[in-house]
């Protein structure tokens, strides 16, 4: 089975993310350091349990793959502000958290169209069973 993108996408953000964290200043790096890692952590592990679900729990997972994703990119975005980040690396990390951004978004896309095929299919087959 071949790999979804996302996934990769996202262990190449780890990769980078945690030694960044591991460089925050002591009086940040056991606060807002560890945040960072463990929202980019639970945002890993949420998109490895929708991949293993189907149905409505699949898209129950993205949507709360897609809060965790805006939650990372907000105390990012706070790192940042506080120089804990400087602006490159901020840039850095910010278009692979677009890019990861557009996976997910499209992933939650194919999931909804799929759900709406179903549902018009069930449809039509209630349709066909009243006629007959």
């Amino acid at each position: 089975m071949e790999e979804s993108p996302i996934f990769s996408r996202t262990y190449d953000l780890l990769l980078w993310l945690i030694p960044q964290a591991t460089r925050f200043p002591r009086a940040h790096r056991f606060g807002l350091g560890e945040r960072v890692v463990r929202l980019a952590l639970d945002f890993q592990e949420t998109l490895i349990a929708a991949g293993q679900r189907r149905g409505s729990g699949r898209k129950t997972l993205l949507e709360q793959a897609d809060a965790q994703l805006a939650q990372l990119r907000q105390v990012l975005r706070l790192s940042k502000d506080l120089q804990l980040l400087s602006l490159g690396q901020y840039e850095h990390v910010s278009a692979m958290l677009v890019e990861i951004g557009r996976l997910l978004g499209g992933w939650q896309k194919k999931i909804s169209l799929m759900g709406q095929a179903e549902g018009e299919a069930r449809g039509a087959r209630r349709l066909v069973e009243q006629q007959s």
